[in-house]
């Protein structure tokens, strides 16, 4: 599979600007919301509005103490230690739920604002077998605060798409995703993507040993083409026909409803 960059560098400067906004539209969405609307169904049918916010509180306090670790040069909490702070949320009210998430993650976004860029440029941690430094440490975050608040605001209003500049983001680290969620369900294809906003060039390939998507310079005859943003919901299991997934993949051998096989959700 040819291989070049995804995209540009990106600063972690970028990263801790997408996820100010992100916070920031994510509260906007859900402070003028009542107790009947917090308690209504988000686009995952097995999560309330204000279980979704309860995760991103759960996942901001996590996020917190892995970021603290990593600038004190600390081994960072394990997946063992996880369990306990999400019970911890889960006990929450509705009401708690909502607006302790808002007010973790507004502290966890000013903890990242308030590093200098020498405390960035130095952040390692070994997390989950791999080394991360601080911008692969925030674009897993960005990745997961923009997919769900897309899923509270598609509640709201069926039109919303991912906020563009998380899209920018999450395109260039999405064949982390795909790799670790890609399900191959018996079938074996490859097929070239095209996106557009931003503009990238793939290959997906499905195999018995797992799914890969890589990054091409050249010009694939028959493409599927597709905004980077479908693109990245497929992967997160979050392409349907009614928010973007009436989309004709050209080749014979692959249908819509096989890439959702290979990507059931997450």
């Amino acid at each position: 599979m040819p291989a070049t960059p995804a995209g540009p560098t990106r600063s972690s400067s970028e990263y801790i600007g997408a996820l100010r906004a992100s916070h920031e539209r994510l509260s906007g969405l859900v402070r003028p919301l009542g107790p009947e609307q917090i308690r209504s169904t988000s686009y995952d049918a097995e999560w309330s509005i204000a279980q979704v916010l309860s995760h991103l509180g759960s996942q901001a306090e996590i996020f917190a103490e892995i970021l603290l670790a990593g600038l004190k040069g600390d081994t960072p909490p394990g997946p063992e230690s996880f369990p306990a702070v999400w019970s911890t949320w889960d006990a929450r009210d509705p009401e708690a739920q909502v607006r302790d998430s808002l007010a973790a993650n507004e502290a966890f976004v000013d903890r990242l604002e308030s590093l200098s860029d020498d405390q960035l440029a130095g952040f390692h941690v070994d997390l989950f077998g791999m080394s991360l430094d601080a911008g692969s440490l925030l674009g897993m975050r960005i990745s997961e605060h923009a997919i769900h608040t897309w899923d509270v605001a598609v509640a709201l209003d069926p039109t919303v798409e991912l906020s563009p500049d998380a899209v920018t983001l999450i395109i260039d680290g999405l064949d982390r995703m795909v790799a670790r969620v890609g399900k191959s369900q018996g079938r074996t294809f490859r097929l070239p993507i095209e996106t557009s906003a931003p503009e990238r060039r793939f290959d997906l390939e499905v195999a018995e040993g797992g799914v890969e998507l890589g990054t091409s310079e050249a010009t694939a005859r028959d493409p599927l083409e597709l905004p980077a943003a479908s693109l990245i919901r497929l992967v997160y299991g979050r392409l349907d026909d009614e928010h973007g997934g009436r989309i004709t993949v050209p080749s014979p051998d692959v249908s819509i409803d096989d890439l959702r096989a290979v990507f059931p959700g997450v």
